[in-house]
């Protein structure tokens, strides 16, 4: 099973999506509260997936998905949004994300999302 790096400013939100995952039996090795930190966790662990928020302080989930895709072009990266984000959603997908999930989360929808792109 996939790996995966939650990256999330808020930390209900980080645990919310990591009981989907654990109990869907994907293994979340690593969790960030901004880009920054994401950015360091991504080149310490190298996760098979990262779930990003898109808005945290000290630096945004777009700006962290470039970063990222800098170090490994073939990182794989869901974006989570709020409603109404949609231009954040399109340049953070241009950016180089794979597919994005809304808040507030729905299980299947994530599960459909990792494992789309992870399998």
């Amino acid at each position: 099973m996939a790996s995966i790096l939650i990256v999330d400013d808020a930390a209900f939100m980080r645990m919310m999506i990591k009981d989907i995952l654990t109990k869907n039996g994907y293994t979340v090795i690593g969790e960030a509260e901004n880009g920054i930190k994401a950015i360091e966790k991504y080149k310490e662990l190298s996760p098979d997936l990262v779930i990003m928020d898109i808005t945290m302080p000290e630096m945004d989930g777009i700006q962290a998905v470039k970063q990222i895709k800098s170090i490994n072009a073939d990182s794989k990266i869901i974006m989570c949004s709020a409603m109404g984000q949609q231009a954040m959603v399109i340049e953070s997908i241009q950016a180089g994300a794979r597919d994005f999930i809304v808040k507030p989360f729905q299980a299947e929808r994530v599960i459909e999302a990792v494992k789309k792109v992870v399998g």
